[in-house]
């Protein structure tokens, strides 16, 4: 299961995307890729989703919310296979979870922004109520641009590892992004609507032993509606089936509508928060 994170970032689109007098990301200086000791460990996932099949009937007991629907994307070169444990964990909980039914993620993010809305739109006709968006890595950056051009589509953001701040050259996945989707460069201004304020409550789940995108990266601008959330010892390839990743994410989607509370990083995995 390879999810590894790359971000060519979004188009100027609709209210959201109008303005393109952002600073560019180049001009505010360049953060690394991690170090290869930690991309090299980065199989630790498979001890994480061990984990989670572990502790199964401990997040049987996680928050419960109203049920409203739930879109996850997946990652980048991943696919809804890779979905499949948190679907299931959403399931159990009772969600109309729903994965994003476009095959294996190449990015090329401003060709699939259509596709996105019209995936985003057909789930929230189909429910009558808002989404909440959970996006692991490159599936991250997406639910961000799509809760800023559909906020009225949108309930909440919840991004697993997802490198959408900072600079977009702090991954070891950016080349192999770049070949892939053949888009060339960002668009002036995207990448800072991005990694700004988002109308919707959101949540960055990350972890500084990230070996694919630098966790600084990860981190959510201060909002009131916003919050930066730290798993210690998973890794990228592990975080989307983290268990403490899990009760996080769905502590964060009970939270009723139209309301924000930072997590109080509590329960069963206490210890495994920053």
């Amino acid at each position: 299961m390879m999810v590894a994170a790359a971000i060519n970032a979004a188009t100027p689109k609709k209210r959201a995307f109008s303005k393109q007098n952002a600073k560019s990301p180049e001009s505010a200086g360049r953060l690394k890729p991690p170090p290869l000791a930690l991309t090299l460990v980065e199989g630790r996932g498979v001890v994480e989703l061990a984990a989670t099949l572990a502790t199964r009937s401990i997040l049987r007991h996680a928050p419960r919310g109203d049920g409203h629907s739930v879109l996850v994307l997946p990652g980048f070169l991943a696919s809804d296979r890779s979905t499949q444990p948190i679907r299931r964990f959403l399931d159990e909980l009772d969600y109309d979870t729903h994965g994003w039914g476009q095959g294996q993620n190449l990015g090329k993010f401003y060709k699939m922004r259509e596709v996105l809305e019209g995936r985003l739109g057909e789930i929230h006709a189909k429910s009558g109520q808002k989404v909440s968006l959970v996006g692991w890595s490159l599936g991250g950056v997406f639910a961000r641009y799509l809760a800023l051009v559909h906020p009225d589509k949108v309930r909440s953001v919840i991004t697993l590892g997802s490198p959408f701040a900072a600079d977009i050259h702090a991954t070891s996945a950016k080349k192999l992004y770049d070949l892939l989707s053949n888009e060339g460069p960002a668009r002036p201004g995207d990448l800072e609507k991005i990694a700004g304020d988002l109308p919707v409550p959101n949540s960055s789940i990350y972890t500084k032993l990230d070996g694919i995108v630098n966790w600084k990266t990860c981190i959510a601008k201060p909002a009131d509606n916003a919050e930066t959330i730290e798993i210690r010892l998973a890794s990228h390839v592990g975080i989307g089936v983290n268990p403490a990743a899990f009760w996080a994410t769905a502590d964060r989607l009970a939270q009723p509508e139209g309301t924000f509370k930072p997590f109080a990083k509590s329960g069963p995995f206490a210890l495994a928060y920053g």
